[in-house]
């Protein structure tokens, strides 16, 4: 099984490092937090660009690091992608990348033609990179990385210097990446809602240390999550488009437990999708309602009822199949139910949006 394991420790004043970790080989891995959490420290660690003292790493059965030996930055099959892209500005958009090239030591599964096609940038091959806006910017960057023909991709906040309109327009050529090249991508952020749309392992750090980890969709709805609390919980299940419904714009997406209406996008049946369900809007009854305006009705187990960010207010985590779903109700909701772990519901699910 393909596995990253990463055991390290690193003292500066005030803060410390100190994280034991066995992450997927394969995919995307979030290392998610607030600033000063340590992920920066974290992903510089595993590129080898910060020394730790009996650290070891281990890149799918591989070692780069450990009591014995330390495997140098150049010799790290590795691409990396900082904040600031960073890019020669005497160079075209062509000869920054073909210096990435002369990095390359060995063939790999990724050409550059496939890069510059999966970044929509071959249009700006012949431009100096002053010239380009900042989206086009961090493209150039992260094709120059993938350039040297990694076996992993390390991303450190790629979208912190751009505004929103511009993280919109490269969103999806990091789901291209995503889902087109078989290289595993670590990719560092804040942003709850980048992490959601991309990820599909996720590490959460605290204070230097792990505070939760696991698979994507299984860590946001579960309920030690620290960093999404209260009317901002929400629940993310992977599905596929099963139909469209052009007549009433609407489509249905099926996930493991069930299936739910969504706006139409015009995403075409069988193409995986992602979609974000927020606790405030899914409602709990006893019994299924069809006399209702809400479509998406689905049975469900109680599965835990905690606090939620109001004294008046409780989360109720509700497994529907192998998927769970967050909603969010007032405590008197919650007595009038008498709802308790164990139990047998409907869920109505109000909003469901696909991640794009």
């Amino acid at each position: 099984m393909d596995q990253i394991i990463a055991r390290f420790r690193v003292d500066w004043p005030g803060f410390t490092l100190d994280v034991d970790l066995t992450m997927p080989g394969t995919g995307v891995t979030a290392i998610f937090g607030r600033s000063g959490s340590g992920k920066t420290t974290l992903l510089r660690a595993i590129a080898g660009l910060e020394r730790s003292p009996h650290g070891f790493l281990s890149f799918n059965g591989e070692v780069w690091q450990d009591d014995c030996r330390f495997l140098p930055v150049h010799k790290r099959p590795l691409g990396y992608v900082f904040q600031e892209a960073s890019l020669f500005p005497h160079l075209s958009v062509r000869k920054n990348l073909l210096f990435g090239l002369k990095r390359c030591t060995a063939e790999g599964a990724v050409s550059l033609g496939q890069v510059i096609e999966l970044l929509g940038i071959d249009h700006l091959l012949e431009r100096k990179t002053d010239c380009l806006s900042g989206g086009e910017r961090q493209r150039v960057a992260i094709a120059r990385a993938l350039a040297v023909s990694p076996r992993i991709l390390l991303m450190d906040e790629p979208l912190s210097a751009l505004d929103s309109e511009r993280k919109q327009e490269i969103l999806p050529y990091l789901e291209r990446l995503r889902d087109e090249l078989h290289i595993p991508i670590l990719y560092v952020s804040h942003s709850a809602a980048e992490v959601s749309r991309l990820a599909d392992h996720l590490v959460v750090l605290d204070g230097g240390r792990v505070s939760a980890q696991g698979p994507l969709v299984e860590t946001l709805a579960g309920t030690g999550f620290p960093l999404c609390a209260g009317k901002d919980r929400a629940v993310v299940l992977d599905g596929v488009v099963a139909e469209r419904d052009e007549a009433w714009c609407l489509m249905r997406v099926e996930f493991a437990g069930g299936s739910l209406w969504s706006r139409d996008r015009g995403i075409p049946p069988g193409r995986r999708v992602r979609l974000l369900v927020p606790s405030g809007g899914v409602s709990i009854s006893l019994e299924r309602h069809s006399d209702s305006s809400i479509l998406n009705s689905l049975p469900g187990l109680v599965e835990t009822v905690l606090d939620g960010e109001h004294p008046g207010l409780s989360l109720v985590l509700v497994r529907i199949g192998a998927s769970k779903l967050l909603a969010r109700v007032t405590k008197r909701s919650l007595a009038a139910l008498s709802l308790e772990p164990g139990q047998s519901v409907w869920v109505q699910v109000k909003s469901a949006s696909v991640m794009e």
